[in-house]
């Protein structure tokens, strides 16, 4: 059997004409070749799907219950190419993001996302907390399409552009001596308890403080190692000890905490969009990193 969808289509435009001349018309060919394909279809078949007289045409049983299953093929054969469309176009299917836990305070990042989620409500982000280093392995492997990350040593199978550079702030205590100062200098921060990340977690933000405060030749008496910035928060908070975060955290509002510019103009980091080299990515991937390379310009 070799039944092609020109074939249905054919067949439906009889059907419903019930008139070999205006189903040519209507299909754009002469009716000679249309009625040889009805045929043809009919050969396949093995059944006889038109009554035809000099005068009328008309759906035997079989013919009805064909034109019933070549309707729905054709409508499922649309459908697929609709879906699959829609797909190719970036508008439907799934799109796995890695992000450190800084990036939803980010307002590029979190108003990208929001006008993602409104043009193509259709396609699914699967949102991945991750550290900047944890991100590495799962990008070459395709378990992530993009990653959201701290500037860190990259491989050569992974790609990158700048969404933000941020400045870095000292948190302090509200009853904390320097909590009225206007800013403060790494040096004053010096000899204070800090309270910062696990060397261990493998956060990029850890290699950004830690080696900003080595260059100012600072070696931070470090008093509570934690694994998230929200608990550093939380312990600065409690008065357990300075620390330092970039600024986006100051979204994050609490009364007993106080952040203070620092004077060193190197104290920033970077946010970084990052992908791999060899893997081309989805319609919908192309779109959110259009949406956030637009949204870092803006703030530039």
């Amino acid at each position: 059997m070799n039944i092609e969808l020109r074939h249905l289509r054919y067949f439906v435009a009889v059907a419903q004409e019930l008139h070999f001349g205006r189903a040519a018309a209507r299909l754009r060919i002469s009716q000679p070749p249309l009625s040889q394909q009805i045929q043809t279809l009919e050969q396949q078949v093995g059944a006889r799907l038109l009554a035809r007289t000099n005068r009328s045409v008309n759906l035997t049983a079989a013919g009805q219950q064909f034109l019933n299953d070549a309707r729905l093929i054709l409508n499922q054969v649309d459908a697929a190419a609709a879906r699959a469309a829609r797909l190719h176009q970036g508008e439907t299917g799934e799109l796995r993001i890695g992000f450190t836990s800084s990036a939803p305070f980010i307002k590029a990042v979190s108003d990208s996302l929001s006008a993602f989620r409104r043009r193509y409500p259709d396609v699914h982000i699967q949102m991945r907390e991750v550290n900047t280093r944890e991100q590495i392995a799962p990008l070459n492997d395709g378990e992530l399409e993009l990653g959201l990350m701290r500037n860190t040593k990259l491989p050569e199978t992974l790609d990158w552009t700048l969404i933000l550079r941020e400045p870095l702030l000292a948190m302090v205590h509200r009853e904390h001596p320097l909590a009225c100062a206007s800013s403060v200098s790494l040096k004053q921060l010096a000899k204070e308890p800090f309270v910062f990340f696990d060397p261990h977690v493998g956060t990029g933000l850890y290699d950004d403080i830690v080696g900003l405060l080595h260059r100012n030749d600072i070696v931070p008496y470090i008093t509570q190692e934690v694994g998230e910035a929200m608990t550093i928060i939380g312990l600065v908070s409690a008065g357990l000890g300075v620390s330092i975060l970039p600024a986006s955290f100051q979204r994050i509002r609490l009364s007993d905490v106080v952040w203070l510019p620092i004077e060193e103009q190197e104290a920033q980091s970077e946010l970084w969009l990052v992908w791999p080299k060899h893997r081309e990515l989805s319609a919908a991937a192309k779109r959110i990193s259009t949406l956030l390379t637009e949204a870092s310009s803006a703030l530039k």
